[in-house]
């Protein structure tokens, strides 16, 4: 894709494009229910974490208007089952500060940094995610122009409201925009919908879905995607 003198915006996906995901969640939750035995024990005789993972997914069925606020909806289902067993719902607040300390403790994969930097100095970048993790608190704090969550645009992936926000910031046509992402159907067919350019970032050697049309371009990793780019990649 050398010569593609008309990207202006790369927006990029999180979670298990930048960072592996699992491994900081589990690590959360675990700090999560941790915190939650010591200060509500009814509640932790009552639900082990798995209890509480199909009560949140219980709950996003009740209330689609807060499905897309995972941090809205972990605070709700919480403050839920604490008045359900006589706790008062204030303490969902300490319980979500632990929780969020630890989902910011995230490892970017080792092509990350040194792939951003390179990609900063060309495009405007923006972090889109349906998460909770907050870059800010992060090692890429300094790497992205722009951060938006699906919390804050109102909607989740594959919705339009993130790709739509983040071309609104950076002034740019779909026709100037290239998205990131491991997910075929969350990201890549997303930002197709919308007109965008999309490439597959496949870390694990997964199959392309056969119900899609393939992707623009796979890589296995950011350096791949400098490359394709037409960049060489500071290797940090």
């Amino acid at each position: 894709m050398e010569g593609w003198t008309d990207l202006r915006l790369i927006t990029i996906d999180l979670d298990d494009t930048v960072w592996p995901c699992a491994p900081v969640i589990r690590e959360a939750e675990a700090a999560h229910y941790a915190w939650l035995a010591a200060q509500a024990p009814r509640l932790t005789a009552a639900h082990d974490a798995e209890s509480l993972r199909s009560h949140r997914r219980e709950l996003m069925r009740q209330r689609p208007e807060i499905a897309h606020d995972v941090t809205a909806l972990r605070r709700t289902a919480l403050q839920q089952l604490l008045i359900a067993h006589q706790y008062p719902a204030e303490l969902a607040d300490g319980a979500l500060e632990v929780f969020r300390r630890a989902r910011n403790r995230v490892e970017p994969y080792a092509d990350v940094m040194p792939a951003l930097q390179r990609l900063r100095r060309h495009y405007k970048l923006v972090s889109i995610t349906n998460g909770n993790a907050e870059v800010h608190e992060t090692a890429l704090r300094d790497r992205f122009d722009h951060c938006l969550t699906a919390a804050e645009a109102g909607a989740a992936k594959p919705a339009p409201a993130l790709f739509e926000q983040a071309m609104a910031w950076a002034d740019a046509a779909p026709s100037e925009s290239l998205h990131i992402g491991d997910d075929p159907y969350l990201d890549v067919e997303a930002a197709r919908a919308l007109g965008i350019e999309a490439v597959w970032i496949n870390r694990d050697a997964r199959p392309w879905p056969a119900e899609l049309a393939p992707p623009r371009f796979e890589a296995s990793d950011l350096h791949a995607l400098a490359a394709w780019l037409g960049l060489s990649v500071d290797r940090e």
